[in-house]
């Protein structure tokens, strides 16, 4: 690997298993320490630990539901205290409640959104001041192109994406001229655990529907990822969605 991220501190939500995982991965490849947060994947977040271990760099694990504020913030602080204060936030952790609109309670929709919306605010203003006094960060959150194309019984998904990309733009305003940049990546239909859900021959059926004709892989996310984390790669991205969705939308 080429070390974009040498000496970088990460902090990376959802990060044992799909999509986070792989992010986590590359960056530790490309010489960064990670903090990684999870969900009661213990056995996932050790292989993970392990992996980055194995490159030479230093990790950070934690069980918490980004949901819960204060556990969020005590994650970040703990992270920074073990390995120093964070270079790269990448918010990712995701969670998808499906059911018709008209099925889905309040609590379905609260769910997904502070899952989503609120844990990347929150988690974005735990190292703002850090990045701000340092005068450098980035902060990247994981939204979707079904924030652009919608998608049936899956409105709160789809609201809280949305939200993302509005998130990103405005605080990509404030933090760009204190040398933070804030970009998100709104990957299309990729292998994972959520569209594991959505059980076998799901990959064929989609993949075939798209220009590229197959699905994603996380890896291939993690490589988007790893640009607006690197410098001189992501330098000039400021408030940007950047989408590999395998031609699934085009904008």
């Amino acid at each position: 690997m080429s070390g974009q991220l040498q000496g970088r501190v990460a902090i990376v939500t959802g990060g044992s298993r799909g999509i986070g995982r792989a992010i986590a991965l590359l960056y530790a490849r490309e010489g960064a320490d990670v903090a990684f947060c999870h969900l009661g994947d213990e056995d996932g977040a050790e292989d993970v630990a392990r992996a980055i271990a194995a490159t030479g760099r230093r990790a950070f694990h934690r069980s918490l539901d980004v949901a819960d504020a204060d556990a969020l913030r005590g994650f970040v602080a703990a992270a920074e205290a073990a390995l120093g204060p964070c270079d790269v936030l990448c918010s990712n952790a995701g969670i998808n409640i499906r059911g018709p609109f008209e099925a889905l309670g309040d609590d379905a929709f609260d769910r997904v959104m502070a899952v989503h919306v609120k844990a990347a605010w929150v988690a974005a203003q735990a190292v703002w001041p850090g990045m701000a006094a340092r005068g450098r960060g980035r902060i990247i959150v994981t939204a979707s192109q079904l924030a652009f194309k919608g998608g049936v019984n899956i409105v709160p998904y789809c609201t809280a994406k949305a939200a993302l990309v509005g998130f990103v733009r405005a605080l990509a305003r404030e933090g760009a001229p204190r040398g933070i940049l804030v970009n998100a990546i709104a990957p299309g239909p990729v292998v994972s655990d959520l569209t594991a859900q959505l059980g076998e021959g799901w990959a064929e059926r989609t993949g075939a529907g798209l220009p590229l004709g197959r699905v994603g892989q996380p890896e291939e996310i993690a490589a988007a990822a790893l640009l607006l984390a690197s410098s001189p790669g992501g330098d000039f991205f400021v408030g940007a969605t950047i989408s590999p969705n395998g031609g699934d939308v085009m904008h």
